[in-house]
């Protein structure tokens, strides 16, 4: 799959990457991340819209590379992070927000599991 994944990023034609963080939306380093790896799919979806890389290559890069595990992990971590500012986990409005952003980390897994 090496061969497939580079010769999808050969396909993509970058003119410009422009992010939240650019404009001035945040203050920190990590605001570049998000934005950069948004910007970075945005090539995949461009490439597939020009017919430079086909649609089958692209969704196994994405599966080889993980991706859904690792945005899935974000909001794992974004849960256990809710999870520990809260005083009691049995608070039912207090776990709401955390209980969501597992649900959601399970769903990406889950429908790349689909794919």
């Amino acid at each position: 799959m090496e061969r497939t994944s580079t010769e999808i990023v050969k396909a993509a034609d970058i003119t410009a990457i422009e992010t939240s963080a650019d404009r001035g939306a945040a203050d920190s380093e990590l605001a570049y991340l998000a934005p950069a790896a948004a910007a970075a799919l945005g090539l995949l979806a461009d490439a597939i819209k020009r017919g430079t890389a086909g649609r089958e290559s692209v969704v196994a890069a994405l599966k080889e590379a993980a991706v859904h595990e690792r945005f899935a992990d974000v909001l794992a971590a974004a849960s256990e992070d809710v999870m520990d500012e809260i005083e009691d986990p049995y608070d039912f409005d207090d776990r709401l927000e955390a209980d969501n952003l597992s649900g959601a980390a399970s769903q990406v897994r889950d429908l790349f599991r689909w794919l």
